[in-house]
């Protein structure tokens, strides 16, 4: 199953909140909440902890969108992106202390939304390493990271101290060695820390499938189907019997 990025809208005019709702599932996004209020952020987060917030910075009640920045710093690591409307000065300068990710004007297009996202994904995947320990605030500052290196259209691996970007689409086919995975794309191959199952479990299943104990292959790459094996550029890959009926079904589909 695809473990898709969850975000919580928290928005107190409930028409632009829910319209950023119906954006964000057309995206591929999962919706943990739509919140009005900020005091009901902790609560919310304790029990379904999101990847990302949208925060809107004049938010109505006790807490606005500033403090409620603040109050979820105290206690979580999760990147914020403020929603903002006419903003003074003095209001931008005091959500700049809170250090978000990114600052999103209404009113905004789809892809304006689309493009911060994938921006805050981007950087999160490059800041975090899946070997870092705790910050100092226990389990819930690194709860829904693991994630965070196989995202919708991209996996980061290691390589030189340096987290480096391989675009889904150019994965030809990955091959298990033991706990870690090869990926091969045209001309390079990476190592990634990652068990064949665990990876097969994080990748969108629309275009990948593992046809074999050792294998997952993309199937917008195939050159060849036979009776016991796949060709992908030139590489005669093996396949269980019983994924070749399932095989032939999925390439009808594509």
């Amino acid at each position: 199953m695809e473990n898709r990025t969850k975000i919580l809208i928290v928005e107190d005019e409930m028409v632009i909140a829910a319209n950023i709702s119906l954006q964000l599932s057309d995206l591929g996004y999962e919706i943990t909440g739509i919140l009005p209020r900020g005091e009901e952020v902790l609560p919310h987060v304790q029990t379904d902890m999101p990847d990302i917030i949208l925060l809107d910075i004049r938010l109505k009640g006790e807490m606005d969108g500033i403090a409620t920045a603040h109050e979820i710093q105290r206690h979580f690591d999760i990147p914020i992106i403020y929603l903002t409307a006419n903003t003074d000065d003095e209001h931008f300068n005091q959500a700049k202390e809170t250090h978000p990710y990114a600052f999103i004007s209404k009113p905004f297009k789809k892809l304006d939304l689309q493009r911060a996202i994938e921006l805050v994904l981007e950087r999160v995947a490059l800041e975090r390493s899946p070997n870092s320990g705790s910050n100092g605030n226990g389990e819930a500052k690194n709860a829904g990271l693991a994630k965070d290196f196989i995202l919708n259209d991209r996996i980061f691996v290691r390589h030189n101290e340096k987290m480096l970007k391989i675009d889904i689409e150019n994965i030809l086919y990955i091959e298990a060695e033991r706990n870690y995975c090869r990926i091969f794309t045209q001309g390079r191959e990476y190592l990634l820390v990652m068990t064949l199952k665990d990876i097969d479990e994080k990748l969108p299943q629309k275009h990948f499938l593992r046809i074999h104990r050792s294998y997952i292959i993309n199937l917008s790459q195939i050159d060849e189907v036979a009776g016991t094996h796949v060709v992908i550029a030139k590489k005669a890959i093996p396949m269980s019997k019983a994924m070749r009926a399932e095989l032939l079904k999925r390439l009808q589909t594509i």
